[in-house]
């Protein structure tokens, strides 16, 4: 079945976005392009290829960009929490629990993305 294998996150301030996402989350984000190309483009490789999950990329925000909720695996919530307020983002909802999944919150970034985290916990009630 088809699968999202690809995201991409528009931003106003590359530079901002980038350390907000490597502060928080420890991406590593490297500029792409062809040689000789002037596309402004930065990969982001969020985790191991053995690991679930996928790569995508940050790209100046325009008018087709439309907004899309991503949710971040973390290992942990209330962390994670504390690194979004401390790199300039904001938490927008409290954690709450996912019965037999985990803990989600709904946050946002210094580009005004929201996005959530989720703490995985089969316990979680």
């Amino acid at each position: 079945m088809p699968r999202v294998v690809h995201f991409e996150i528009g931003v106003d301030d590359p530079p901002r976005a980038i350390k907000f996402y490597t502060d928080v989350f420890g991406w590593k984000i490297e500029k792409w392009g062809a040689p000789g190309s002037t596309m402004d483009y930065w990969l982001a490789t969020t985790g191991e290829k053995a690991e679930p999950g996928i790569d995508g990329a940050l790209a100046p925000r325009n008018e087709y960009r439309q907004p899309v909720v991503n949710s971040i695996s973390v290992p942990s919530a209330d962390g994670s929490m504390a690194k979004i307020r401390e790199a300039g983002g904001q938490v927008l909802t409290p954690k709450m629990p996912i019965p037999n999944v985990g803990w989600f919150a709904l946050c946002k970034d210094t580009e005004g993305n929201v996005f959530g985290i989720m703490q995985p916990d089969p316990a979680a009630r």
